[in-house]
């Protein structure tokens, strides 16, 4: 399967309104695809955390920690190199170098 037949699958899928849903997607994959509780993401002026109804936002991110607090309790950290977040009613997509 493709990256974009990954993608159209993922943003085909359907969600519960009250969720939060992270697409996090690098130059070569789909990296995470799932329901969140926040993101913490290192913005290019200092780290932010995204809750759920969080104002609508795009932003650069630079080099540091993505902290992920999955809706089955997980959490997820990895680095990045830079990027952007685009965050819109509960769907937040971060296109990330890692």
């Amino acid at each position: 399967m493709t990256l974009s037949k990954k993608v159209k699958k993922s943003l085909n899928e359907p969600r519960d309104n009250n969720d939060m849903h992270l697409t996090i997607l690098t130059p070569d994959a789909e990296f995470f695809s799932g329901k969140i509780i926040s993101v913490r993401v290192p913005g290019v002026l200092g780290q932010f955390e995204i809750l759920k109804d969080h104002a609508p936002i795009v932003s650069a991110l630079g080099k540091g920690l993505v902290r992920v607090k999955k809706f089955e309790g997980e959490d997820l950290t990895f680095q990045i190199n830079q990027g952007y977040v685009e965050v819109l009613n509960n769907e937040i997509s971060l296109l990330v170098q890692v």
